[in-house]
């Protein structure tokens, strides 16, 4: 597809794409959530959770599955969005992908939990909370659209959240890092 013939669809594509680091902040709202996109595959081979800012056709290991003309599935969100700021999210970077001609990229039809079939260069989601309420405060574009006062405090609230959680040890911390 040639970029002069993108359609303000799939500039809007390119939009979300573009910022999805930081808008899995809005997106992704909990320690838990990271855990569910970071997924490693079942012995099925699928999480159905996408790992990469991608998408692709009818495939749901992309973070954007289109399965049919004029239809696409955004598959990076979880039941713990807030479903005002999920849209708010999403209005803030398409618009943003519509207003600077964004291309989404090239459709990648492979199935992205098998080793070794994603392109290089595919970006990665955020491994955990962390990385993406760094991206999310970072954002021009989502400070922007959504204000200085409310990424602040949004970043703030989550980022307690994040330290609250890291000052408890985990099982697996416990068996595999203290001495007896």
């Amino acid at each position: 597809m040639f970029r002069s013939a993108l359609t303000p669809e799939y500039h809007f594509l390119g939009g979300i794409l573009a910022h999805a680091e930081p808008l899995a902040a809005l997106f992704t709202p909990t320690v838990n959530s990271f855990k569910r996109i970071n997924a490693a595959p079942t012995v099925s081979g699928a999480t159905w959770s996408p790992n990469a800012i991608s998408y692709g056709g009818n495939n749901r290991t992309h973070m954007v599955r289109i399965p049919e003309l004029g239809r696409f599935e955004l598959r990076l969100m979880d039941g713990a969005a807030n479903p005002y700021l999920l849209q708010a999210g999403l209005l803030a970077g398409g618009l943003d992908g519509i207003a600077q001609k964004r291309d989404p990229g090239r459709r990648l039809d492979v199935n992205m939990y098998e080793p070794g079939s994603a392109p290089a260069g595919v970006p990665r989601l955020p491994l955990n909370l962390l990385d993406a309420l760094r991206a999310f405060a970072a954002s021009a574009v989502l400070r922007e659209a959504l204000g200085d006062s409310f990424i602040g405090s949004y970043a703030k609230l989550r980022m307690q959240q994040w330290h609250e959680y890291m000052r408890h040890l985990s099982e697996w911390e416990r068996e595999h890092t203290l001495d007896v």
